[in-house]
């Protein structure tokens, strides 16, 4: 599992830990990543997924995971974000049909 955001993709970055006497040597600088269970109302269960907490406070901040998908554009969602967004407007859809026949 790599270690990157699926929401922001924010992934490990690379520089140098410098000693006192200036040397140099690699270090790696780790993203904070979470496994999140996000409720999706148009599945009806919830979703795991590994967020950096900027990715949780973005899903907060467009009023859940389902709002912040189909508001986004394909072509800044990351591959695992467009096959959640496929199965959350496939989902809608089938709800918004059967509200339709109901009616």
């Amino acid at each position: 599992m790599p270690r990157r955001c699926a929401l922001s993709g924010k992934a490990v970055q690379y520089g140098n830990n410098v000693s006192h006497a200036n040397n140099k040597t690699r270090r790696r600088f780790m993203s904070n990543l979470q496994v999140a269970s996000v409720l999706s109302d148009a599945l009806g269960h919830t979703v795991r997924l590994r967020l950096t907490p900027r990715g949780i406070k973005t899903i907060e901040h467009n009023g859940g995971i389902d709002s912040y998908l189909l508001g986004t554009n394909d072509s800044k969602l990351s591959p695992e974000m467009k096959v959640l967004k496929r199965r959350v407007t496939s989902a809608k859809a089938k709800k918004d049909a059967k509200a339709a026949a109901a009616a």
